[in-house]
This record gives C-alpha cells, sequence and structure tokens, in this order.
C-alpha cells in the first residue's frame, strides 16, 4: 500500500542485479548511472524514443502482478485495444530497479505501469526522471472526477504523476461466528473496547488469540499513530517516530501481541517479505477473531476461510478523545517519460478504471478473488448512489466514508523505506528487548536519519 495490497509472488530481477536497498542508496549517491547499465544488460531492456502520439509499436502496459491476479475482468479490457502488448511488470517487493536502470538510458520497454503506490515508489521514480506527469494528456473531465484527497495523494508539485486506480483503506474486521460464541455483541470503537473484546475471546475460548495485525509499519504502527493524531510528519516530510501519538501506537501493538499468533512479527513469505503475512493466514485459518488491515484483506481471507457470511468490519478504533484517523492509499498507473503511445496510454487506464466489470468483481467478488478494492471517481459513487446495482455490497459506503477521515502516508524519498530501516528498532520493545517505548522509537528515527545522511 499499498496498497496497495501486494499478495502473490511475482517475477523479481535476476539475482545478480542489486538489492533494493543497495539500489536506492546508490541513486540516492548519485551512482545508479554506472549501475544501471549493467542492471539493463541483465535484465535485457529494449529501446523506446518517448512519443504523445501513435508508435510502431503496440501499446505495451505493465501490470504488477497482483492487480491481475485480483481483478481478472482486465483480459476483457485489454480485449478492447488491438495489438496489446500486455506485459507483467519485473518487480517484486515495491522494487523498481528496472524502470530506473532503462529511464537513465533514456529508454522504456513500457509505455505505463499499473502498480504504483504514491507513498511508496513515486518520489523515487520522479527524481529519478523516469515518469512524467499525466497532466500535458489526462481529460480534464477525468482529473475532476478524482476525489479530492485521492487526487491530492497523487499529486506532486501541483502535478498529477499517479492516475489513481484501486483504493484501499486501513479499517477493522472479525469473525462474527467467534464473537457470538466468546458472547460479544458490541462493536469496539476505541481501542480499550477493541482489547476487552479480544482478551474475552481468548478467555471464552472461541479462539486460540483475539486479535491480530500486520506488522509493516505503513500497516499497523502508522494507522494506529493515526487514530490518535495524523499530524505526526515532520516539514520534510517523513513519519515522527518519537512523537507522543507514534508512542501510544507502539504500546497498543504490544497489547495486541500479548493476544496474538506468536509468528505476528514474522516476515511474509511472498513479494520480497511484504506479503502472505502470518496475520492473513491466522485469520483465514478462524484462529483469531479482530483483525486490523486494508479491507480486501479480510474480505480475501474470509472468503479463503470459508467464512465470508460471518465477516464484519467497521472503521478503525481510536484512543480516547483521539482524532479517529486512518491510513488509506491508492495504487495505480505511472506514465514512463522515455514510453510511447502516450495518448493510447491515456485511453487505456480510462478504460481500465472506470470498467464496471473490474469494479463488480472487486465489490461482489468472484470466483477468482474477492479484493474489495474501490474506485478513486466521484461520478462512479454518484452513479451507483442514484441506481444501486444488483451486486452492491454494505461495506462499500463503509470504506467510502472511512476515506474521509483517512490520510495518506506523505510522500517522500523515503516514505516507504523509512518504515522498513525503523522496524527492528521499534521491534526492540515489542520483544522486551527495550523497555522504552520511546527509547525504541528514537532509535528508529535515528536510524532513518543515518540512511538519509548516507543518501545526501
Amino acid at each position: 500500500m499499498e496498497t496497495n495490497d501486494r499478495s502473490v509472488q511475482t517475477g523479481g530481477v535476476p539475482d545478480a542485479t542489486l538489492s533494493r536497498r543497495q539500489f536506492l542508496r546508490m541513486f540516492a549517491l548519485g551512482t545508479a548511472a554506472t549501475a544501471s547499465g549493467a542492471l539493463l544488460a541483465a535484465c535485457g531492456g529494449t529501446a523506446g524514443a518517448p512519443g504523445s502520439g501513435t508508435s510502431s509499436r503496440p501499446l505495451t502496459p505493465s501490470f504488477y502482478q497482483w492487480i491481475v491476479d485480483l481483478h481478472p475482468s482486465i483480459p476483457e479490457v485489454n480485449k478492447k485495444f488491438d495489438g496489446l502488448n500486455f506485459q507483467i511488470a519485473p518487480v517484486e517487493g515495491f522494487g523498481i530497479e528496472r524502470f530506473v536502470a532503462e529511464g537513465k538510458n533514456k529508454e522504456s520497454t513500457w509505455d505505463v505501469y499499473v502498480g504504483m503506490t504514491p507513498f511508496v515508489e513515486m518520489t523515487q521514480l520522479i527524481k529519478a526522471d523516469v515518469i512524467e506527469p499525466w497532466d500535458n494528456y489526462i481529460p480534464k473531465d477525468v482529473l475532476d472526477d478524482f476525489i479530492p484527497s485521492i487526487r491530492a495523494e497523487c499529486t506532486v508539485d501541483g502535478k498529477l504523476y499517479s492516475w489513481p486506480f484501486l483504493l484501499d483503506v486501513i479499517g477493522m474486521s472479525w469473525n462474527s461466528g467467534l464473537t457470538d460464541t466468546a458472547g460479544i455483541s458490541s462493536v469496539p470503537t476505541t481501542w480499550d473496547e477493541y482489547l476487552a473484546n479480544a482478551k474475552q475471546v481468548v478467555d471464552s475460548g472461541a479462539a486460540p488469540y483475539g486479535a491480530t495485525f500486520d506488522a509493516r509499519g505503513w500497516r499497523s504502527i502508522a494507522p494506529f499513530t493515526h487514530s490518535l493524531s495524523s499530524d505526526v510528519y515532520t516539514p520534510e516530510g517523513l513519519f515522527d517516530f518519537t512523537s507522543d501519538a507514534a508512542v501510544e501506537a507502539l504500546i497498543l501493538m504490544k497489547n495486541i501481541m500479548d493476544l496474538s499468533n506468536p509468528d505476528i512479527l514474522n516476515e511474509g513469505t511472498t513479494d520480497g517479505g511484504v506479503n502472505n503475512t502470518p496475520d492473513e493466514a491466522a485469520f483465514a485459518a478462524q484462529q483469531v477473531a479482530y483483525y486490523t488491515k486494508y479491507f480486501n484483506a479480510p474480505l480475501r481471507f474470509a472468503q479463503t476461510g470459508g467464512f465470508s457470511d460471518k465477516l464484519q468490519m467497521a472503521g478503525l478504533p481510536k484512543f480516547a478523545n483521539g482524532e479517529g484517523s486512518t491510513v488509506f492509499w491508492t495504487t495505480g498507473a505511472c506514465l514512463f517519460k522515455y514510453g510511447q503511445n502516450k495518448d493510447k496510454a491515456v485511453e487505456y487506464v480510462r478504460s481500465l478504471t472506470y470498467d464496471q466489470k473490474i469494479w463488480q468483481d472487486s465489490i461482489a467478488g468472484s470466483a477468482t478473488a474477492h479484493p474489495g478494492q474501490l474506485p478513486p471517481y466521484k461520478s462512479v459513487y454518484a452513479g451507483w448512489e442514484g441506481s444501486s446495482p444488483a451486486w452492491m455490497q454494505p461495506f462499500v459506503s463503509l470504506v467510502r466514508q472511512q476515506l474521509d477521515r483517512a490520510r495518506g502516508i506523505t510522500n517522500h524519498l523515503f516514505g516507504l523505506t523509512q518504515f522498513i530501516v525503523g522496524k527492528p528498532y521499534w521491534e526492540e520493545f515489542l520483544t522486551g528487548a527495550e523497555a522504552d517505548p520511546k527509547a525504541a522509537l528514537q532509535k528508529a528515527k535515528d536510524a532513518v536519519a543515518a540512511e538519509l545522511q548516507k543518501a545526501s
């Protein structure tokens, strides 16, 4: 998210290439141009001159694999475009090395990439001069149709760099089969109530564990912090790990862990460790009742576990007297500066993002998956309110309402990296290696500052 959600193993760059963190550091130090030639050779890049009109090369979009796997109607959109050269992106764990390597050589194999999350890699791609804004190409009626907070998330210096596609908001879900067994009838609105209910699940024997979360920071400490206060970003755009709200969020994480699956801090087993995470497995196996993550996760894993009829969802709880915010992000499309077929790319992304079958499958579910991701357009929601389709689900209005209280993670070169770098340090408090939560978070903050210094 960022996830968007990356839930399926994808093909990555060859093992001989640099790691994402190594490449980011080399890029920031200004040495990526040297590395890019080797990367491009290893990856087998092809050239493409920039252009805004037609091209002898067919329109070539590139998708993050998980999007294709969760949205099975994409091939139907592809059929509308003769000669389309549809490809799966060479990315894993949010890596963008191949894109940067080609851009350094003023080349791009692809015209558009569908899979970019603004706080994750957008700033890196902008600074690497790999992508260009959509503003010179996107129709005004589409630009004006974006929900304002989503448009702002996708905008840098007044220019739209991400054409948003899939909306995710972090909230709360629970398995009512387990909570009913535990004798729970109330919906928790505060974290104290949430913890009390989770404890009742365990004490009653309804399930081995009461609650779980995804330990990656953008999916846990950030939204938990926002539930107390979303005013936790420095003037430079970094998450303030030592803010009072972040300290309270870390204490909350430890309290949830006392009632959670013991492997909660483990890395995921797919997509560079960011997906197929322990929380997903515990929820699908009905080993845990309460779950905080982007809403598409409980929808999918309740389907996997066979208890979709027992799934309940609500907004993220908040601290007493807290702001009651959460985190949202979109996954969208970026336009490669050195791609071709710019106008055709606009036609394609417009067709993709407005397609009603895409949204029906996402909301109602299909035999493939039930992602539950929502559109970014005001007009689509207005149309559904005027004439609700038979496949509409109640959670749509819930998620749409949560967007209005949510805040995106501020775009920054280290927007994602700060959570990866800081995680081992704040986890010292979660594991008991450090008794003081603020001290653990200070270590996280210092580690991020050190990485930034190295990259300056």
